[in-house]
């Protein structure tokens, strides 16, 4: 029998479950990028040194080594490529490379959302200031500003005042990898912003696993989420509304089978958006953290998709507690020192604990998800219990960096 073979396009921890995934399967892993050193290298079978965003080269390498599959599991920046040499390969995919682009576009994605009658904020797509300057009366203020392909919330401001546009307009372009940003009206939430890991088999949506976000209002970027909460609060008459709006996104788009990343939100006006939804797993490690907190394994059958396997038993899921992702970050920039946790808060409630850095190693200040200094997977009894723990983080945790 002839191992199959898997792409895997980026280098982070994150890939690390689906290599374990594949591995079990007796899968050949490739990874894929352009820096060696990465840590998903370490664990894979092959590394292939190419730029994950030069589709065409990633198509060249890929047909070299005749691969059977390919994911680029949640990282952004290679899904585009993905979707292009699965397409140009017949290889499975959630979607085709066309909506592939629509939907990592957030100007491009706005206006697919506006012409199909979803609920949309007033968004417009630029690649100059100058055009962008003349707009200002067309937006409800404040407004927000963005990269359209950028991930992790690198590059996003709030902007209250017109005279402050062109400061958020540079620092949107400074994260784009193609020269556009894009400008929308800011929606005030209602509750929490919040977000799915939804698993899609044969066009059906059958898996939505959502989650409420809470952010750092002290951190640089206060618009990066520094804790992920399952199950979400959210009224379920708006998740059956978000559910059914991503099932016509969905259909319209003409997905196929696999894992998107989804963030929504209820607004202040009680109307309920579809904010961005990408074809890969979310970051923070959303997918793995599934699967202590409900009982199907997305991660084995995101991988399964990949190669062509059948994906059987898909449901919505059981959640068997309350749980959160912690998102271990810094206030300032420095040296790592350590992190510690009270020993009896980490017996009862630490189910895991990852740090990416070693002592000595430059710390930066929360401007990013690429900024965080590891994740802590977090079990509780209560969702009072598990709040109480976020809120007071300094009774149980010390970050030390100088």
């Amino acid at each position: 029998m002839i191992q199959k073979k898997l792409m895997l396009l980026g280098g982070l921890r994150y890939l690390m479950p689906v290599i374990e995934e594949a591995h079990k399967l007796g899968v050949h892993v490739i990874t894929a990028d352009y820096l060696p050193d990465n840590i998903a290298h370490k664990y894979s079978d092959e590394y292939c040194n190419v730029s994950i965003i030069d589709k065409e080269a990633v198509l060249k390498a890929a047909q070299e080594l005749k691969i059977d599959g390919i994911l680029s599991h949640a990282v952004d920046p290679g899904v585009v490529s993905a979707a292009y040499v699965a397409e140009k390969m017949g290889l499975p995919f959630q979607c085709s490379y066309k909506t592939a682009c629509i939907l990592q576009d957030k100007h491009l994605f706005r206006q697919f959302l506006m012409d199909n009658g979803f609920n949309c904020p007033n968004a417009k797509g630029y690649d100059n200031e100058e055009d962008a300057l003349k707009d200002v009366d067309y937006f409800n203020w404040p407004v927000i500003v963005k990269p359209v392909d950028s991930a992790g919330s690198k590059g996003v401001s709030r902007v209250d005042n017109p005279n402050d546009l062109s400061k958020a307009i540079e620092y949107a372009l400074s994260e784009s990898h193609n020269g556009y940003f894009i400008i929308e009206d800011f929606l005030e939430k209602q509750g929490f912003s919040a977000g799915s890991e939804s698993f899609v088999v044969d066009g059906k949506l059958l898996y939505n696993g959502f989650y409420d976000q809470y952010f750092d209002k002290d951190a640089v970027n206060p618009y990066t989420p520094s804790a992920e909460v399952w199950p979400s609060c959210m009224e379920q008459r708006y998740q059956d509304e978000i559910k059914s709006e991503l099932q016509r996104l969905f259909t319209l788009l003409g997905v196929t089978t696999g894992l998107f990343n989804v963030e929504c939100r209820v607004c202040t006006n009680g109307k309920a958006y579809l904010m961005e939804v990408s074809p890969r797993a979310g970051g923070n490690r959303l997918a793995e953290m599934l699967n202590y907190a409900a009982d199907v394994n997305i991660n084995a059958a995101e991988t399964r998709k990949a190669i062509g396997l059948p994906v059987d038993g898909m449901h919505e899921p059981n959640y068997k507690g309350h749980f959160a992702i912690l998102v271990l970050h810094s206030d300032k920039a420095g040296a790592f020192e350590s992190v510690e946790i009270k020993t009896n808060f980490k017996k009862e409630h630490v189910i895991e604990k990852e740090i990416r850095l070693y002592k000595g190693d430059k710390v930066s200040s929360f401007s990013g998800a690429n900024a965080a200094l590891g994740t802590l997977f977090l079990k509780f009894g209560s969702r009072e219990e598990l709040v109480f723990a976020l809120e007071n983080q300094k009774d149980w945790l010390t970050i030390n960096v100088n």
